[in-house]
């Protein structure tokens, strides 16, 4: 019996060759020196992730869930989905005597969520992580039922009313088919997002390496904290994912406005090739963060660039993809010609841009310490580093990538539609109807800037806006709303023991 379990891997090419070939590798020789070639010839991407059984064997079948149905996802997605299979795989493997997951039955998902939640052996996962996995692994499940690898879902599903903001609930005769082992939080569940001071605070202390009292430590030697401060900002004020902002390339990002524009936001677009769901869209740079990103630009990344420059790692390769003139983002690709905005993350990765000194250079914005594009992993240890600061520093703020863009996303939609009520208050009934015709509501403009594609992924955050409104309001009930005047515990004590 295997010990090691599933295993997830990722394709690579140019691997290191070993100095010495054995027999095996002898005989498998020409599909090893080609194994770039072959995957070239196939179209899998960089990094694409397969499973491999605990007995070493590649599922054909299994794998085209990753090749075909994920292609387009991007890769933290894939590898998302890909780690939580193991996790399920290696339960039935293990704990249901070595079962297959074509073989899977709804007792096996009782058995697995019990010790995946509450048996006090297991790992007693979040009600955010076990959804994510339910989601997952549900999703490839009704992928193998369409392709007819198994006869049915293991998990059990049920009847569900689409949720709707309009409506305080469930929406009219809308019905669809849900994941009954789902936590049942839903799209009412609570948003983590960080208000602008909190946000400022996390921000000079965990990147920027300020005290508890938002003061210069001088112990500091956070060599990368303009970039990490910069990167930070434009994603909480854009809205951005991780893995967008972190394919960005220098053709995307937009200029800074002249002096004296009156420009308060610099329009960009995100390409559909890195945008999750294929969800290109504008984005609104707002000038002091841009000012920002272009002032790293200058000065730390360019020290980067001098660093990678030194140590060769510019040098073109076969699997480099070059931009020759930097006025026009195009690059050479199975013999035609391709604009850079078509290429994925992956892809962008492996670009290099001519310089006016005849060398070249990334064209990746953010770029490590060695001057090679900065990877998502990367800035999640960023993160957590800043996180951990915080808590040396005894601040009570942590930040996740994510909780940026619900930041980004409560608060914008909050003023958003502070003005847009304002607006319709001082309207007459006509006006109003005209109003709302021309411009449209809050709601639907932010879920254009997330991305999202629909707004009922996007009515979250009304929830979260109602649940702050009134907090806000129970904080302003006077303390004698709740007793009479000249009432006192006290006598209250004194009296009953009288009647007593």
């Amino acid at each position: 019996m295997s010990i090691t379990g599933w295993r997830v891997h990722f394709t690579r090419r140019e691997l290191a060759r070993p100095r010495e070939v054995t027999p095996f590798m002898r005989e498998f020789g020409l599909l090893f020196a080609g194994l770039d070639g072959w995957l070239d010839e196939r179209g899998v991407p960089e990094g694409q992730p397969f499973l491999l059984s605990p007995k070493g064997e590649y599922d054909v079948e299994l794998n085209r869930y990753f090749s075909v149905w994920l292609a387009s996802s991007p890769w933290n997605t894939q590898a998302a989905h890909a780690r939580d299979l193991r996790t399920f795989f290696d339960f039935l493997w293990f704990a249901r005597d070595e079962c297959g997951w074509r073989d899977a039955t709804v007792d096996d998902r009782a058995v697995y969520e019990w010790w995946r939640r509450r048996d006090e052996h297991g790992p007693r996962v979040e009600d955010g992580t076990w959804d994510r996995e339910v989601s997952t692994v549900n999703q490839f499940y009704l992928w193998a039922i369409e392709q007819d690898l198994v006869r049915a879902n293991p998990i059990r599903q049920r009847a569900a009313a689409a949720w709707s903001p309009w409506t305080g609930g469930a929406g009219r005769g809308a019905v669809r088919q849900v994941p009954a082992e789902a936590s049942h939080t839903g799209p009412r569940r609570e948003v983590k997002w960080l208000p602008p001071a909190s946000y400022r605070v996390w921000r000079n202390v965990g990147l920027c390496g300020f005290d508890a009292g938002e003061l210069p430590r001088p112990s500091f030697r956070g060599r990368w904290a303009a970039r990490n401060a910069a990167y930070a900002d434009s994603m909480v004020r854009t809205g951005l994912r991780l893995c967008e902002q972190s394919a960005l390339t220098v053709f995307e990002l937009p200029e800074m406005p002249s002096a004296g524009s009156g420009i308060v936001n610099a329009r960009t677009v995100l390409p559909q090739a890195i945008a999750k769901g294929y969800s290109g869209r504008a984005v609104y740079w707002p000038v002091s963060a841009l000012r920002d990103v272009r002032d790293y630009m200058e000065w730390d990344r360019r020290e980067s660039l001098d660093y990678g420059r030194s140590r060769g790692f510019y040098t073109p390769t076969r699997r480099s993809l070059l931009v020759e003139d930097p006025s026009r983002p195009v690059v050479r690709m199975a013999g035609r010609w391709l604009p850079v905005a078509r290429l994925d993350a992956g892809e962008r990765r492996r670009l290099l841009v001519a310089t006016p000194g005849g060398g070249w250079e990334p064209a990746m914005v953010w770029l490590n310490q060695w001057g090679l594009p900065m990877s998502m992993s990367g800035w999640k240890q960023v993160f957590a580093d800043a996180n951990a600061r915080c808590r040396t520093q005894g601040v009570g703020v942590r930040a996740t990538p994510h909780m940026l863009r619900h930041s980004y996303a409560v608060i914008t939609l909050e003023l958003l539609w502070r003005g847009h009520l304002q607006a319709l208050g001082e309207m007459n009934e006509q006006q109003r109807l005209t109003y709302q015709r021309v411009f449209g509501d809050p709601l639907n403009w932010v879920r254009i800037r997330l991305g999202h594609r629909s707004a009922t992924t996007t009515a979250i955050y009304l929830h979260t806006l109602q649940e702050l409104e009134m907090r806000t309001r129970l904080e302003l009930v006077p303390e004698g709303a709740w007793e009479p005047a000249g009432f006192s515990a006290e006598g209250w004590l004194e009296r009953s023991e009288v009647a007593a």
